[in-house]
């Protein structure tokens, strides 16, 4: 028996994002994460405003002034990390997007992680994905992690299909033994460490980067037990073969969408 089936029953919360107005498909998902939590006995927790207002260095960024002063001044692409406060209240955390959308019949993804583990998530190469997307994973991991693979930075275990990332839209975290790689460290001086701040600035490479990157980074440079998760987890929606399969449906590519994913009804046609 792992620790975690000596502790049932569990405390498990699911935290997300959504400040400022949400779109109709942001509603539509945060709605089915809501549903998914009241069926499961799972708390849902949901930031609303800022709390975390991660900035980069004006005199050093890499980043376009308009990505972080059209939010006052502030990166929301970090205001995720705040799940953290959370690791002795709960068990359990999920992080997850906005923009994932659970299906009415989801079993409770919690399960799918044992005391093993510290982490998990779904890498992106490990997914059912499109022909055209194989190539947007192997361009995109070399931009981001090409750089970091060894150095003492981490092995990011390139192959044909690039290199070993996880997407970070549904994160899992056994909270107890994820803990100590904080080191003691709130969510904020946690993401202000000296060693992640050319991701928060967008130097170089990782102009466009979110914390996806940064979190790659730390799973990797200081081995944290990561569960590879099924990618039905993180069904990302037109790039993914199986997407009618998914668990948790992606609509990662907002902007591609069909009216930019306004019509929910049309969209949730597509994936039934």
């Amino acid at each position: 028996m792992n620790t975690l089936e000596a502790q049932w029953p569990m405390n498990r919360m699911i935290y997300q994002v959504s400040v400022g107005k949400p779109s109709k498909l942001y509603e539509h998902c945060i709605q089915s994460v809501s549903d998914y939590c009241e069926r499961h006995d799972i708390k849902h927790i949901i930031l609303s405003q800022p709390k975390l207002r991660i900035k980069p260095d004006i005199f050093t960024s890499g980043r376009s002034e308009e990505s972080y002063m059209k939010y006052g001044g502030y990166l929301p692409i970090y205001e995720k990390e705040n799940a953290f406060e959370y690791l002795d209240d709960y068990d359990q955390i999920a992080i997850i997007d906005a923009d994932i959308y659970i299906r009415p019949d989801a079993p409770n993804i919690f399960d799918e992680m044992d005391g093993d583990y510290a982490f998990g998530a779904v890498a992106e190469r490990e997914m059912d994905v499109q022909t055209w997307y194989t190539g947007k994973i192997q361009n995109y991991s070399a931009m981001q992690y090409r750089h970091l693979h060894g150095s003492g930075q981490g092995d990011f275990v390139p192959n044909h299909l690039g290199f070993e990332f996880f997407n970070m839209g549904m994160i899992l975290l056994n909270s107890q033994q994820f803990k100590p790689y904080l080191k003691g460290q709130s969510p904020h001086d946690f993401l202000m460490r000296d060693e992640f701040k050319d991701f928060v600035d967008g130097i170089g490479a990782y102009k466009w980067s979110t914390d996806q990157t940064l979190l790659n980074y730390f799973l990797k440079k200081y081995k944290i037990p990561t569960k590879h998760m099924e990618g039905k987890w993180n069904g990302l929606f037109g790039a993914v073969n199986n997407v009618k399969e998914c668990h948790f449906v992606h609509f990662f590519l907002k902007d591609k969408l069909p009216n930019g994913g306004e019509n929910v009804e049309e969209l949730m046609k597509q994936i039934v």
